[in-house]
């Protein structure tokens, strides 16, 4: 749609021209239920803005998406709203130094997550309303300028059903059947929040006194479906809230600006959360339904702590552009870790920082579409697909080594600064490195050029002379890939590790330094005793790749087990992983070292990535015909893993879920299927109703639970959670017909939610059925630039993404791809993109093979 896509130069003319000083917005939806007599539902959504004109007379415009505009006035002038209105922009000509612009519109809800969300409850029949905005969806619900710097105070009033409850960013109170809420401090249209509907409401209070002597209280809630209420444990979540205020409070020195503190755990919710000020919402599968590992619970505190950091970064001082989008995700992202070890019971989160979060970082660090963390965002279609590894991992990991480069106190003061002298405003990249400059005495500048202005990632490599059992001289060299040449400062620790008389694999030395160059000297360990491994980045102060010398990667063969620290451990399964990434090491390599030594590994967030990355590396980067011969051992290997694993234990859990995703043998199967019927048990292995699906995906995609099968366990389990379940199984199964059906659900049909997209295109490409979607690769191709031009771009960013053939892993699928991106130059620059990352995954895939058939 002409003008949807705004463009930073469009932003940057229209914030030099406005300052607003206020909206009022006034929603009624009342008709989120009833009967909408076959026709799209909409709701009305009337919105009073106030602002300024610095230049009399100019032309600007207001941002709506909505199906209709009833009425528009300016300045007491009503316009015609076909004149005035394109769809998604609203004319303002002729503007006064001062203005009132008021829209009376008709907007739409949305089934995508995008705007105001609806969603039925299959279950009971219920509603539940909620938005989600970022970056720029709040003109799905009311008109407004939809850009980060032009930040106003918003007063928010709903009418909502009769026996619903509604929230805004606010304080509410019904009053005359109406909630009417209190006004915000200023901040930007992409946080205002509107939740609603009949919520399980659960409420907490936060109290801290200063030392000044005066106290700051804050109301704490926090809210669920009313089919999700017994399984929700908000006592977990209020108290990791109490913590993370604790917390920033103590290293911010700025007392939390937001009034009341709720959190809203959300349906078909699209992303991880979101940091709307005083109402935060949160995806409803960080409410468990079943036993689940610490992991997930740390995962859940973290993000908690992600968003709470958001107060400050982001919501508080929030960046000009999308440009500068780290100022809030990669603080936010380095935060929450930082927090998690620092005020909850996850000490260990580091270890889950460095294996997990810096994973994701590196994949996109290596695809061509990486970018500085301080990246180019022309428009909003590039700000949508900035939401990456790159913005949030790689920033949270520049961040941590910023920390070890200036030192703790100098960071946090440097914080506490930026949030005083920016309080409400907008910043840019120079006005944080400014007062870290001030704090640290280090110079920023080219620290920020070597770390936030340019891509890529270094692979740092020891190099060990050995003379006479003693270490002659140690050296670590530093590479970069061609395409992204720098050569960074490193602030790292060097470890050396041997193996002890019991043995353990452990540290004896330990020395910082700083990389610089291609190759630099660590003199302090010179004439130490030669080691069995050499661990450099040793505590993962810095970004990079890990590499071995050749003894190194010998003993990690043979003792990788045996090192007793299990943020070295991660480091080292890390490093293993990125050398099977970049084919270095095979593939059916990584697959035995986690044969072999996953069994002890004491963190179980450890654990499930490896877990993970074991099945990307049978799937994708082992030559295709080992794939059942590796498939078998890991099956065999998982299995035996599981009946060793402590009863009940959460070791045991993560087990029975990874032999699930490897059974394909009848024998593995049958034990699946009388596991759920109850026929035999695993002592300790609870079969709750999240591992009954989990059992009963791999049964429908080998063929071995029909249709009648899925729909018994959907009787079960009828709720929205076992709806999305059932829908990946009917996908899941082995039939031409069903791959057919699912297809044109997705491709071919807009009817389906954002989260059944997610569930069906899950439950399509099974790697055991390669053959039966072999015919879709095509199709893709095809489909994909009307699909972009047709969906909203959350769905068309879903479907480009999870439908590229990548298990067609074959030169043939190479060369469509690059086919089209030559026949498609014009096409959007973000489908370009995500057709490019999805490009050279399988490049990736197709160079790990030929790695791992030179290995057989």
């Amino acid at each position: 749609m002409p003008g949807e896509n705004l463009s930073r130069d469009e932003a940057r003319e229209r914030a030099a021209l406005l300052s607003v000083e206020g909206y009022e917005v006034s929603l009624d939806l009342r008709s989120a239920v009833g009967d909408a007599d076959g026709e799209p539902r909409t709701f009305r959504s009337v919105t009073t803005i106030r602002f300024r004109c610095n230049e009399p007379g100019a032309s600007s415009f207001a941002d709506l998406i909505a199906p209709s505009v009833t009425a528009v006035s300016l300045n007491g002038k009503d316009l015609d709203p076909g004149e005035a209105f394109d769809g998604a922009r609203i004319a303002l000509e002729d503007l006064a130094a001062e203005n009132e612009l008021v829209v009376d519109a008709q907007c739409a809800y949305s089934r995508t997550g995008e705007g105001m969300h609806r969603f039925v409850d299959p279950e009971d029949g219920e509603v539940y309303l909620y938005t989600q905005y970022e970056p720029a969806d709040s003109r799905r619900v009311f008109a407004n300028f939809e850009q980060p710097d032009l930040k106003a105070p918003f007063r928010f009033e709903v009418r909502a059903p009769e026996g619903w409850t509604a929230w805004s960013n606010g304080a509410g109170e019904l009053v005359d059947g109406v909630w009417k809420f209190a006004e915000t401090k200023p901040i930007s249209t992409y946080i205002t929040c509107v939740v609603a509907g009949p919520y399980h409401y659960v409420t907490d209070s936060y109290s801290r006194t200063f030392a000044d002597g005066t106290t700051l209280e804050i109301p704490l809630g926090a809210m669920c479906r009313k089919g999700l209420a017994p399984h929700f444990d908000a006592d977990d979540v209020f108290l990791v809230t109490k913590q993370g205020l604790d917390f920033f409070h103590e290293n911010f020195d700025y007392p939390y600006p937001f009034g009341k503190y709720d959190q809203a755990f959300v349906p078909e919710y699209n992303l991880g959360a979101m940091e709307n000020p005083g109402l935060v919402t949160f995806r409803e599968e960080y409410i468990f339904r079943g036993k689940v590992t610490q992991a997930s619970y740390e995962a859940r505190a973290n993000v908690i702590l992600h968003e709470m950091a958001h107060m400050w970064f982001g919501d508080l001082v929030t960046m000009a552009w999308w440009d500068d989008l780290w100022l809030k995700e990669s603080f936010a992202d380095f935060m929450g870790t930082f927090g998690n070890v620092g005020a909850t019971r996850f000490k260990d989160a580091w270890i889950t920082f460095a294996n997990r979060r810096k994973a994701w970082a590196y994949r996109a660090d290596q695809l061509p579409s990486t970018h500085p963390i301080t990246a180019d965002i022309r428009d909003l279609q590039d700000a949508k697909l900035n939401f990456d590894g790159i913005t949030y991992a790689k920033g949270a990991s520049v961040l941590k080594q910023l920390v070890a480069y200036v030192g703790q106190d100098a960071f946090l003061e440097g914080a506490r600064r930026y949030f005083k002298r920016h309080a409400y405003g907008n910043t840019r990249l120079g006005d944080l490195l400014s007062v870290l400059g001030e704090t640290s005495g280090r110079d920023m500048t080219a620290w920020s050029r070597s770390w936030l202005q340019t891509a890529g990632v270094n692979a740092l490599t020891p190099r060990v002379t050995v003379e006479d059992s003693r270490v002659a001289e140690l050296a670590v060299v530093q590479e970069a890939h061609e395409s992204h040449p720098e050569l960074r400062p490193h602030r790292v620790a060097v470890g050396l590790y041997r193996l002890t008389g019991g043995g353990a694999l452990e540290r004896y030395a330990r020395v910082e330094t700083d990389v610089e160059g291609p190759r630099t000297v660590v003199a302090d360990l010179a004439g130490a005793e030669a080691p069995d491994l050499v661990l450099v980045n040793d505590d993962d102060l810095t970004y990079c790749k890990i590499r071995f010398d050749a003894a190194s990667l010998d003993t990690l063969r043979e003792h990788l087990g045996d090192l007793t620290d299990p943020l070295a451990r991660a480091l080292c399964w890390s490093a293993l992983w990125n050398m099977t990434r970049d084919a270095l090491l095979p593939a059916r390599d990584f697959i035995a070292l986690v044969l072999r030594f996953a069994g002890r590994e004491s963190d179980i967030g450890v654990l499930q990535m490896l877990h993970t990355w074991t099945r990307t590396a049978l799937d994708h980067y082992a030559a295709p015909e080992w794939r059942r011969t590796g498939g078998a051992l890991l099956a065999e290997g998982a299995l035996r893993e599981l009946r060793a694993a402590g009863a009940g234990g959460e070791h045991q859990l993560a087990w029975a879920r990874f032999f699930a995703s490897t059974a394909a043998a009848e024998p593995d199967l049958a034990l699946l299927r009388d596991l759920l019927d109850g026929t035999t048990s695993i002592e300790g292995l609870e079969v709750d109703q999240e591992l009954r699906w989990a059992f009963l995906g791999p049964l429908a995609a080998h063929g071995a639970a029909d249709e009648s099968v899925i729909a018994a366990e959907l009787a079960r389990d009828d709720t929205a959670s076992g709806k999305r379940q059932q829908v990946r199984c009917l996908a899941a199964r082995p039939s031409a017909a069903v791959k057919a059906q699912a297809w044109a659900q997705v491709v071919e049909s807009d009817t389906l939610s954002n989260a059944l997209v997610e569930a069906t295109i899950a439950g399509f490409d099974q790697s055991s059925q390669r053959e039966l979607t072999a015919p879709y690769a095509e199709k893709y191709f095809a489909a994909i630039g009307r699909l972009w031009q047709e969906r909203s771009i959350q769905i068309g960013m879903d479907i480009v993404s999870g439908l590229f053939p990548a298990l067609q892993d074959r030169p043939e699928t190479l060369a469509a791809a690059d086919a089209w991106l030559a026949a498609h130059e014009d096409a959007a620059p973000a489908l370009r993109r995500l057709v490019l990352e999805a490009r050279d995954d399988l490049a990736r895939a197709l160079r790990a093979q030929e790695c791992d058939v030179r290995a057989g």
